[in-house]
């Protein structure tokens, strides 16, 4: 397929600025975006296009970084000053990033789709801030919930390409699915410390009970039995909705879903296998649980 030459200019337009404000070297994902946000009616032809881009992009590539700079001057000093413009509007300093060693920040999406619009922000955010501060910027998938929001084996590799297309690479990538002996052993901490309890009432019993404050029979165990009953979770001598882990807090809480909240709960991954370890594990923690743990 061939392109008007005026569709060549503009992504040698873009390709050069791109490679301007990047010592040099153009980027096809950014490149390819701006061409498209300009001309939309482009998007149908997006794989021809690609290919073109990725053709101009190498060309500009091998042009000296002073001959960039020479030729967005003569013809696009209006980059140039809207570069200027945004370099201005920097993100505003972390709070107290000066106590800490290392800045380290996170995106963590659930792999059950493809990244969307709402999902960039914080995706973008996070990614700066760890270059701001030179620090390292972590993706981790929260896929430890094999049921309800079911992880597509696909959407992996789905938002791992749309942040290469957004020029973003995490220094780190880790899988929760692949943590649960991590969670297992802070449950079990928590147990014995008395800061959560294994709750074998029916919900409707434990509904009633908690939105009028009141604690469940379970509540009031010693550490002991709670842990037995943990090991009986992990050896399958409980069934789905038969028993959950709960977070001891201020049952006077104004707002009931915050009071025990759920911790780890019983999954039939025989019906609803992991798409990442299959059946291997059948106690699952919720993502405030798990996410607690690794933001920590």
């Amino acid at each position: 397929m061939s392109f008007s030459d005026d569709v060549v200019q503009l992504i040698r337009k873009h390709a050069l600025i791109n490679a301007y404000e990047h010592g040099g070297r153009a980027a096809q994902g950014p490149v390819l975006g701006k061409v498209i946000a300009v001309r939309p009616d482009l998007r149908s032809q997006a794989k021809a296009l690609a290919k073109l881009v990725e053709d101009i992009i190498n060309e500009v590539n091998r042009m000296g970084i002073e001959e960039i700079k020479r030729e967005v001057e003569e013809k696009y000093p209006e980059a140039i000053t809207k570069r200027r413009e945004v370099e201005e509007k920097a993100l505003p300093p972390l709070p107290n990033a000066d106590k800490y060693e290392v800045i380290i920040t996170r995106f963590a999406p659930n792999p059950d789709a493809p990244l969307h619009l709402g999902s960039l922000r914080p995706l973008i955010l996070s990614y700066e801030y760890a270059k701001m501060y030179k620090g390292r910027f972590i993706l981790r998938f929260d896929d430890t919930d094999p049921k309800t929001k079911r992880p597509l084996p696909e959407a992996y590799n789905w938002i791992i390409e749309d942040m290469e297309w957004l020029g973003v690479k995490p220094d780190q990538v880790v899988y929760q699915s692949d943590r649960l002996e991590v969670y297992y052993d802070v449950c079990k901490e928590l147990l014995k410390r008395g800061g959560a309890y294994v709750c074998t009432c029916d919900q409707e019993l434990f509904r009633s009970l908690r939105d009028s404050g009141k604690p469940c029979p379970c509540r009031g165990l010693g550490p002991e039995e709670h842990l037995e009953r943990f090991e009986d979770m992990l050896s399958l001598k409980y069934g789905e909705k038969e028993a959950v882990v709960r977070i001891k807090t201020d049952l006077g809480h104004p707002d009931v879903s915050v009071r025990d909240w759920v911790a780890f709960r019983v999954i039939d991954v025989k019906k609803n296998p992991h798409p990442r370890v299959r059946d291997k594990y059948f106690v699952w923690p919720t993502y405030n649980f798990a996410s607690a743990v690794d933001d920590y």
